[in-house]
């Protein structure tokens, strides 16, 4: 793993420039006439300790760039540094260590546990993948981990299928912490839940990340969990970052007009106050053929010809040194 020294100690997870793209093939042969653009040039960087949410509306690459930064999506350029080293393409050992540090808590609780492992074989297995413990000591370290996230000894040799969404998204937490990460990738971690089950799951996250001192990079289409459990925030449309900034400066004072158009999508909480939201034209664009200029021209009400053809870049405007947005003409207060 190559070092890169010149990253501040604080940021844990760089991201410059990634791309990640699916190739499409046809014919006997499989040759590649087209490729799908997941990822189309993201940067960013994740704090030790943030909370970063990472929204959009579905198909817009939110899950794809969480799986590079584990490995599960292969990277076609750009690079991912984690504590300033370089871990694009790593194998063997490397590859280990990485999931060592950075876990994913994926989507589905019920495809991502295996139905014939016992709870105790799910939550240990990465100690004896990498290691860390053997024996009775596994089951102690299982044990005690079960207990933190609301099980006991009985749900320790239960079945996967015998437990309800919530517990196992609270099994598949467990899995993930044995390994004491430094970075956790929360993919839709609560979408398959009901609601008093998801507030539970949301709460138990906040508490484990200060327990644990956790960063999260915390991936949903849901803007009232994001606004509740992050503090920074980002925007992704087509495979591009349109803006980032802390939460509360992205609610309530947004910049893109596709922020403005998401935030106009919440219900609001007031019944004597009417409900008016942006409506939008048209489909996405495809990841296919993403069109020139600014992935959210062909939908933009604001769209001036400029950003037609010219890609605007996600930088600062106006004096808030921490608010940035992919947007030739933006909202400023």
């Amino acid at each position: 793993m190559q070092n890169k020294t010149n990253i501040p100690a604080k940021t844990l997870l760089r991201i410059e420039d990634l791309h990640v793209h699916f190739p499409i093939r046809e014919g006997m042969l499989k040759r590649q006439h087209a490729s799908v653009k997941a990822v189309n040039g993201i940067s960013f960087t994740l704090e030790r300790g943030d909370v970063f949410g990472l929204v959009g509306e579905s198909g817009c690459g939110k899950t794809t760039l969480g799986r590079a930064v584990v490995g599960l999506a292969p990277v076609t350029s750009g690079d991912i540094y984690f504590n300033g080293q370089r871990i694009v393409g790593l194998t063997g050992r490397e590859a280990y260590e990485r999931a060592r540090h950075i876990q994913l808590i994926f989507q589905d609780p019920y495809s991502s546990l295996h139905p014939r492992k016992t709870v105790c074989d799910l939550v240990g297995v990465g100690l004896k993948l990498h290691d860390l413990a053997e024996g009775y000591e596994i089951d102690e370290r299982v044990l005690a981990l079960l207990n933190r996230v609301g099980f006991s000894i009985e749900h320790m040799y239960r079945y996967a299928h015998e437990f309800s969404g919530g517990q196992r998204q609270r099994i598949a937490l467990a899995r993930a912490l044995i390994l004491q990460p430094e970075l956790l990738i929360l993919d839709e971690p609560t979408s398959a839940l009901d609601v008093s089950v998801q507030a539970q799951i949301l709460n138990l996250l906040k508490e484990l990340q200060s327990e644990f001192h956790l960063t999260y990079l915390f991936i949903s289409h849901d803007l009232g969990v994001v606004r509740y459990m992050s503090n920074r925030i980002g925007v992704m449309y087509l495979g591009s970052m349109v803006e980032t900034g802390l939460t509360n400066d992205i609610f309530y004072r947004p910049q893109h007009p596709y922020t403005r158009v998401l935030l106009s999508s919440l219900p609001s909480i007031d019944p004597d106050t009417p409900h008016i939201g942006i409506l939008l034209e048209g489909d996405p664009p495809t990841p296919i053929n993403p069109p020139p200029g600014c992935p959210f021209a062909p939908r933009c009400p604001e769209c001036k010809d400029r950003c037609r053809i010219d890609k605007p870049e996600l930088v600062q405007h106006g004096q808030d040194s921490t608010h940035f947005a992919a947007c030739h003409f933006p909202h400023l207060e």
